[in-house]
């Protein structure tokens, strides 16, 4: 027998006990970092989530984006600015973040999906008030103030998963 088909074999019995214990439930997967940027990582991503969803399991994908949110920012020269890791959002800002995520990103990932023999659709949090959301307020660092705004960010308040 080929040792391919011993490793593919011995892999797919591994899996097996988590397969079963997690058929026909819904997982939320975060995609970001280098698996959005590297090629043999992006592909080997979609692989696992075209597989995930054939053996039974829904996958739910929530992907990042920061680089090319830089990227984006840069090219129409928007400084970003950061308190304690959290991006400054003002109206100009969002405008390219939303562009960024739910045009180019999102329809990056859903065509990557396709390509291996998935089906896929992106949404944003925003399509169908899917997310609410609260503004967030930062505890400043000895700047002397109640709170540091940030402008158009929030934390999630509810999902709307009808």
């Amino acid at each position: 027998m080929d040792n391919n088909v011993n490793k593919t074999a011995s892999v797919l019995i591994e899996a097996l006990p988590y397969i079963q214990k997690f058929h026909g439930k819904t997982i939320v997967i975060k995609y970001g970092g280098n698996a959005m940027v590297d090629e043999d990582l992006k592909e080997s991503f979609a692989r696992d989530i075209v597989l995930m969803k054939l053996i039974g399991i829904n996958p739910i994908v929530v992907h990042g984006g920061g680089p090319q949110i830089n990227m984006f920012l840069e090219k129409l020269g928007i400084e970003s600015k950061f308190v304690d890791g959290i991006r400054i959002t003002d109206e100009r800002t969002m405008e390219i973040v939303q562009m960024v995520l739910g045009g180019l990103v999102n329809k990056e990932i859903v065509t990557q999906l396709c390509s291996v023999g998935g089906k896929a659709i992106g949404i944003t949090g925003k399509d169908g008030n899917l997310i609410m959301a609260k503004k967030i307020r930062l505890q400043p660092n000895n700047s002397g103030k109640d709170y540091v705004d940030v402008g158009l960010v929030g934390e999630i308040e509810s999902v709307d998963t009808d």
